[in-house]
């Protein structure tokens, strides 16, 4: 996997936890869509 794209992916965990964060509210904070989020931190990578 690219390192930009694990990195992106951590980010968006990292902020949805640490701030105990819905799907919608991380999208708007990264001004991606609600199945962006969703697939970044459910989906296996590897």
């Amino acid at each position: 996997m690219k390192q930009y794209m694990e990195n992106r992916i951590l980010s968006i965990a990292h902020y949805t936890i640490d701030h105990n964060s819905t799907v919608r509210s991380t999208a708007r904070k990264y001004g991606i869509s609600k199945s962006t989020v969703h697939i970044a931190v459910t989906k296996q990578n590897g």
